[in-house]
């Protein structure tokens, strides 16, 4: 028994390091440890700004690096003490190995992230399509999933734009999701969600209702996508208040619009012109990458207008009546239980995209 812990950790040990070579931990580790170093300075909260991007960072990377240092401790200590071990302590170590494995098993899900910004923050923009009243209850069903599957994996979440309709539900909703991988995992879920059920604003009535679901890189670094100002046209207008409600209206909201690609972004909910005009930046740019991202072009100057996805991919049908069953239309993968797909259980959905990839 001892042999087969022995070869079991062996084969443990070599995967570790196999996936610490393809995740580059080493230079993880060397940033970790600059970032340590920068935040060690006090002169570094003269900008409290940058500061606290760079503490964002290294939260970010210690989520990241910790756990594989951690494990390869773990599996290195293990194997100096199964060499000294007496043969009753080997059930001990067997469950000890066991455990070691499955946390391996979770961690090397990170191995599916190799995009540009597959580890930083994401930032969801939900669009209400066809289907009047239904459509947008769809839309407000959809951001409440992704609210709920952020929480079960411990990401923050701040809804930084909200159109509501006028019957039910919401016409727009745009979400920031910030922790690791949080890119990685929802950037499967960008495209066109479809439901079908009864109607609960048409008595007997089943309806087909669409919803499109945007999912951008955060891009908090301005130098990261450079936009020349000739090429941008910015309008204010009247906004209704923190959380578009019709009172307190002020001239603060602002849209945001990029000449060459057509792109419209329109912020009013935060508190002030500048905060809203240097949100819309923020998203734009966002865009901008996620559409670098699908042209395959190495500038912004090289993007195409009108050449996203957009409405044109259809990704996954939701259905509630006659039958109930979620399925992705791009890897086949399926649930039958639409209630709790509704409530963030999409990681099934998610792995069989990246996998695929």
């Amino acid at each position: 028994m001892k042999d087969q812990l022995s070869a079991r950790l062996g084969k443990l040990a070599a995967e570790i390091e196999a996936a610490a070579g393809r995740l580059d931990l080493a230079d993880k580790r060397d940033q970790l440890e600059s970032l340590e170093d920068e935040l060690a300075r006090p002169e570094i909260w003269h900008n409290p700004a940058y500061a606290q991007e760079q503490t964002k960072k290294l939260a970010n990377l210690k989520a990241v690096v910790q756990p594989w240092l951690t494990l390869r401790v773990q599996v290195n200590d293990l194997v100096e003490l199964l060499e000294i071990a007496d043969d009753e302590l080997l059930a001990e170590f067997d469950g000890q190995v066991t455990a070691l494995e499955k946390e391996y098993g979770q961690l090397k899900q990170q191995l599916m992230f190799n995009g540009q910004y597959d580890m930083g923050d994401a930032i969801l923009r939900l669009t209400a399509g066809v289907g009047g009243d239904d459509a947008q209850d769809f839309t407000e069903m959809l951001e409440r999933m992704y609210l709920r599957w952020a929480e079960k994996h411990g990401y923050t979440t701040n809804i930084i734009e909200r159109s509501p309709g006028e019957q039910a539900g919401v016409k727009t909703s745009v979400i920031e999701v910030s922790g690791p991988y949080a890119y990685g995992w929802l950037r499967s879920e960008n495209g066109v969600h479809r439901l079908v059920r009864l109607s609960p604003f048409n008595a007997e009535s089943r309806e087909t209702s669409f919803a499109l679901v945007e999912v951008l890189p955060k891009i908090d670094a301005p130098d990261a996508v450079k936009i020349d100002d000739k090429d941008l046209r910015i309008d204010v207008y009247r906004s209704g208040g923190h959380g578009g409600q019709g009172v307190n209206t002020t001239d603060s909201a602002v849209r945001v619009t990029h000449l060459p690609t057509g792109i419209v972004v329109a912020i009013q909910n935060e508190r002030s012109q500048i905060q809203n005009k240097e949100k819309a930046l923020e998203i734009l740019r966002s865009k901008l990458a996620a559409m670098q991202m699908e042209q395959h072009v190495d500038s912004i100057d090289k993007l195409r207008a009108g050449k996203s996805a957009s409405w044109g991919v259809q990704i996954r049908n939701y259905v509630l009546h006659p039958y109930k069953q979620v399925k992705d239309t791009r890897t086949k993968y399926e649930e039958k239980d639409p209630t709790a797909v509704f409530d963030g259980e999409i990681d099934g959905f998610m792995k069989a995209y990246l996998e695929s990839k």
